[in-house]
């Protein structure tokens, strides 16, 4: 490699690339904006020869290639009715895959004597995934756990 005359090394490579290569020694994060081609970092990751970005870049193509090759996401969506004091446990004992969208306030359908309890309709969906056997991925470990307990608050 050629030095000039403060003794530096003269790499010439494209420095488009050369980001994520350099946020990765700062911070070990691999980083890599959406219009940046990840086959462009992963020759850059393997020129400098810096194995363990290799192998995440490279892990990082094969899952995008599995995603792209499963068809488009599908989604799947739940409305639920909930009043006012069953928000905060309906939304933090939710299951693995379910996002919350949306929270729709429907007013309060009865009284009793003054107290006034709000209703609310809660959107929530999940990706489908298109597995080629059409099984739904069941819940992980640690989520069935938090769905048990917070079924017997």
């Amino acid at each position: 490699a050629q030095q000039d005359e403060t003794g530096a090394y003269l790499i010439d490579r494209d420095p488009t690339y050369f980001g994520p290569i350099l946020n990765y020694l700062r911070h070990g994060k691999l980083i890599i904006n959406k219009e940046l081609a990840e086959e462009g970092v992963l020759e850059e990751a393997e020129f400098y020869n810096i194995a363990s970005l290799v192998r995440l870049v490279k892990e990082r193509i094969r899952d995008n290639e599995n995603r792209t090759s499963q068809g488009p996401v599908k989604h799947v969506y739940r409305v639920l009715q909930c009043q006012e004091e069953e928000l905060t446990q309906m939304v933090s004992t939710m299951s693995d895959g379910w996002k919350f969208e949306q929270l729709i306030s429907i007013g309060s359908s009865y009284n009793y004597g003054n107290e006034d309890q709000a209703e609310f309709l809660c959107v929530v969906s999940r990706e489908l995934n298109n597995s080629t056997n059409g099984i739904v991925k069941e819940p992980s470990e640690k989520a069935k756990i938090l769905q048990e307990r917070g079924s017997r608050m």
